[in-house]
């Protein structure tokens, strides 16, 4: 993207970034500013929505939101309708290191604008935000899908039909709740 468009892109852009790990909120934040955002940091989906709620009062605009999918101990999915309440026009990027199919389907039916997984830098955060048009041209990847990766995206789906209920997803599944939340506290494996 050309320095001048960008600038014009970024220029007073309000950014919500709601992510539970320090570091990299840091790390983003900075890199963000520089590129001439206005970065606002919650850790939580409560914190998200009580600033959401008050920019709303403040009658002040958002323009961009980054939300890591799994934060400490929720889902920042919920995130997305109160964002498009309060912000319809903004542009919602749904980041995350346990991506699966079921929650990239989900996370854009609810009206996200885009879905990416970790780890992304900075560049590959801000094309995936800013990039409004699909892309035809994309490469389908050949290989299949390992048994594990199988079983990783049959449990995220079940999760989703059950709203997230651990207890109700493992009778499903016939799996021991202990069990499925052993699986659920690894990261997803690679293909």
């Amino acid at each position: 993207m050309r320095q001048d468009k960008q600038d014009k892109l970024n220029e007073n852009s309000k950014l919500l970034l709601v992510e539970d790990d320090q570091v990299f909120v840091q790390v983003l934040s900075r890199a963000l500013n520089r590129r001439g955002f206005e970065v606002i940091a919650k850790n939580t989906v409560h914190e998200a929505q009580a600033w959401l709620k008050s920019l709303a009062d403040l009658k002040q605009s958002l323009n961009y939101a980054i939300l890591d999918l799994k934060l400490e101990s929720e889902t920042s999915l919920p995130l997305i309708a109160v964002i498009r309440q309060y912000a319809p026009e903004a542009k919602i990027l749904v980041l995350t290191g346990y991506a699966s199919i079921t929650t990239a389907v989900e996370a854009i039916r609810l009206g996200a604008s885009n879905y990416l997984p970790k780890p992304a830098d900075a560049d590959e955060i801000l094309a995936a935000l800013l990039n409004d048009k699909p892309n035809p041209d994309l490469d389908i990847d050949n290989d299949r899908m390992s048994v594990e990766r199988l079983e990783w995206e049959h449990i995220q789906r079940v999760l989703q039909e059950n709203d997230l209920n651990i207890s109700k997803t493992a009778r499903q599944l016939n799996m021991h709740r202990r069990t499925l939340q052993r699986k659920l506290q690894k990261k997803p494996v690679q293909k």
